[in-house]
């Protein structure tokens, strides 16, 4: 297993805040300015009214770098996309327990597949669905913004963000897991210093703080920033 995942802080960029006419170039862009980890957001059009990318665009992308692929899977019905990127190569997938009937299942297909398994919660989906899963969760990616919503600028970040991630921090030292917290909607290098603070290892990062039009220089910027302000941090 990479030794990122023993990091206590993981910079991933999204995928779908890239150029969507340029992706290998910019994705190349990303591994040559030290980026490990690449976010990807696979959604159905019917668990969110978006289909920003698609499976075989992932194939393809997946042949033209080794960066790790952490996956966010937003579908009405996981098991035929589960199938496939298990099939394209990922290290890393979770999807969404309000839409899976079977989440227990789900998880141990993934993990019998060696990939880390997790779930995912929308902003108002209580933590109380994982009591019977945290032990078989190596992340839970907590929406700070509505699953698919990122487009609409009247989508803000929820206010009760530092709350849901202190509580969830909570819930694993009581259980004594080492599940990963990892957070996702309009992530702002402040962000990155407060949620760190209250439990979250895991950041997606959008174009609230790194801009497609320049990668190396954005990259080095978030460094930079991060380091200033929550000591050093490993992108």
């Amino acid at each position: 297993m990479p030794a990122i995942w023993e990091r206590s802080t993981i910079l991933s960029p999204s995928l779908i805040c890239l150029d969507m006419c340029d992706l290998s170039n910019q994705v190349q862009a990303l591994k040559q300015s030290g980026i490990e980890m690449l976010h990807i957001d696979i959604i159905d059009g019917h668990f969110s009214p978006s289909l920003p990318v698609g499976l075989d665009t992932i194939r393809q992308l997946r042949e033209k770098t080794d960066l790790i692929f952490d996956v966010h899977l937003m579908a009405a019905e996981n098991e035929y996309f589960v199938d496939e990127l298990l099939d394209i190569g990922v290290q890393q997938l979770v999807f969404h327990a309000e839409s899976e009937r079977h989440v227990d299942y789900m998880l141990n297909k993934i993990h019998s597949r060696g990939v880390r398994a997790g779930v995912a919660l929308k902003p108002a989906t209580s933590l109380s669905c994982l009591e019977y899963i945290l032990d078989s969760c190596d992340c839970v990616l907590l929406m700070l913004i509505n699953p698919g919503y990122a487009w609409n600028s009247c989508e803000k970040q929820i206010t009760y963000a530092a709350r849901k991630i202190g509580d969830l921090s909570l819930m694993i030292k009581a259980r004594g897991t080492s599940t990963a917290i990892a957070v996702d909607g309009r992530i702002s290098i402040q962000n990155i210093l407060d949620f760190s603070a209250v439990g979250a290892s895991h950041f997606v990062i959008g174009s609230t703080c790194l801009d497609k039009r320049d990668i190396p220089g954005g990259v080095n910027l978030l460094r930079q920033s991060v380091e200033a302000i929550n000591g050093s941090i490993a992108v």
